[in-house]
């Protein structure tokens, strides 16, 4: 039984019956569509939809249910799981769309769920000709281009036809590795790729790739993000997520780019910790500069991100495979998260979206609490939660929140016209000169690895940071001037 009508569930039908020695009958469809139940799709009927799974496997004999639906409902993945697991049925889903844009879904990427696919939700509905506007054709930038987040939005840039997409990252291997995939992948296209090995604290060396490649809209993915690690290294947080950001902006408005989009965090949100408030202040001199430039500066804000480097699920994941314990650090924390693909794609329909200075703000459905993420994961993988694989509490490390907001009170939010995008009410006073002076004095800190009172110059810079306690207990001068 394939779960899903649409074109992908057609598409996949047509390439089972190619694979006669494979033995799979297709019995028939499901899907929430209510006109679409009663009709046929190559001959095979369409027999209810997902809430009439367990009815329909039981009738039919069902041995094997496949999800064909792009991007579905962690809910619904849930239910019908948990339908085949009690009648012993095999249930395997497709890869996310990007995988298929442009080539039909093979039998070979039938896979397991994964704990990512539980917490997805439904598909995002893109407005494809507005954001093909400021992409196919165009020459386009990705700083960070190897992470996580900088790797699926050259991904999905390459789907929309850009002439020249430009790969910046600081990190060598994986730049190599997304040049390679992108090259492989995209290779009946005719986008130039090329890859710039460069550091964002470097100026002089971006003035150069920006004057030799002259690109049209950056996408700024680079930052540290681990909140540990930015708590003791607060001098490479300022230099690389405030100094860098800085940089690539100022060079973007120098040589005209049309759209600089900032990929931002919920961290930054009333910020706790120092990798919060380094991309708070990011965030803030994009809104001071926007008022007087041609170039269109938008940020994007979002949560946690499922499965990227070094996040929550990988790390559960290598825990349970060496057979425990999984750690947790608090049983009430929770969390918002969104998949890659999602994230990646509001983005793109952000950037489209921006004229000055605004951040947006991406739906991040329900929070998830970490724990109940922990023993789905731990169930996923065939073992009891608590008893086969034990979960220990760890505590919240500095500069942890038990939640994290999207919001701050003070900055309202008003609807887009876009379900799943809102947007922040802008500053209210905007005086450039007076925050670059309090930047510079941030930046010379940082080289100075001035890192005891750095905080406390972040403090001058956004009222609303929360300097931790361990800071605190620093009395000196500086530390009483500015509590």
């Amino acid at each position: 039984m394939l779960v899903g009508a649409g074109k992908l569930g057609a598409t996949f039908l047509s390439e089972i019956r190619r694979f006669e020695e494979l033995n799979l009958n297709v019995i028939g469809f499901l899907d929430d569509n209510a006109a679409k139940v009663g009709g046929y799709i190559q001959g095979v009927p369409i027999l209810g939809d997902t809430a009439s799974a367990e009815e329909i496997i039981l009738k039919y004999d069902i041995r094997k249910v496949i999800l064909t639906v792009p991007q579905p409902d962690g809910r619904v993945i849930s239910q019908l799981m948990k339908i085949c697991e009690s009648n012993r049925v095999e249930f395997k889903i497709l890869p996310s769309f990007s995988d298929y844009f442009f080539n039909k879904p093979k039998i070979d990427q039938l896979r397991e769920v994964q704990v990512e696919d539980l917490l997805g939700r439904p598909t995002v509905d893109l407005e494809i000709d507005e954001i093909r506007s400021y992409l196919e054709g165009k020459d386009i930038l990705v700083t960070g281009a190897g992470g996580s987040i900088g790797s699926e939005i050259c991904r999905q840039v390459a789907l929309f036809k850009p002439r020249t997409l430009i790969l910046l990252d600081a990190a060598e291997t994986p730049l190599y590795e997304i040049d390679y995939e992108l090259r492989k992948n995209f290779a009946h296209l005719p986008i130039q790729f090329k890859s710039v090995a460069a550091d964002v604290k470097n100026l002089s060396r971006l003035s150069y790739i920006f004057e030799q490649h002259s690109p049209n809209v950056v996408f700024h993915a680079a930052a540290y993000k681990h909140v540990p690690m930015m708590e003791i290294n607060p001098s490479e947080a300022v230099l690389n997520n405030v100094m860098g950001t800085k940089n690539v902006a100022d060079v973007c408005r120098l040589n005209g780019v049309d759209r600089f989009v900032l990929i931002s965090t919920d961290k930054a949100v009333n910020p706790v910790n120092i990798m919060g408030v380094s991309k708070r202040a990011a965030e803030v001199y994009l809104q001071h500069i926007s008022q007087n430039s041609k170039t269109k500066f938008i940020t994007v804000r979002f949560g946690n991100v499922l499965g990227s480097n070094g996040s929550v699920i990988p790390r559960f994941r290598e825990q349970i495979k060496r057979g425990g314990p999984v750690t947790v650090t608090h049983p009430e924390v929770i969390r918002y998260f969104m998949t890659i693909p999602e994230a990646t794609q509001l983005v793109l329909q952000a950037g489209s979206m921006g004229e000055h200075g605004e951040i947006f703000i991406l739906d991040m459905g329900e929070p998830v609490k970490i724990l109940s993420l922990a023993e789905e994961m731990i169930r996923l993988s065939g073992y009891t939660p608590h008893k086969d694989i034990k979960i220990e509490f760890t505590g919240l490390r500095p500069g942890e929140k038990l939640f994290e907001e999207l919001m701050l009170n003070e900055e309202g939010i008003k609807q887009t016209h876009h379900p799943k995008i809102r947007i922040a009410a802008p500053l209210e006073s905007y005086n450039l000169l007076l925050f670059q002076n309090k930047l510079n004095k941030l930046f010379s800190l940082a080289k100075a690895n001035k890192e005891k009172e750095i905080p406390f110059a972040f403090k001058d810079i956004i009222p609303e940071y929360k300097i931790h306690e361990e800071y605190l207990d620093w009395e000196t001068k500086i530390g009483k001037k500015f509590l």
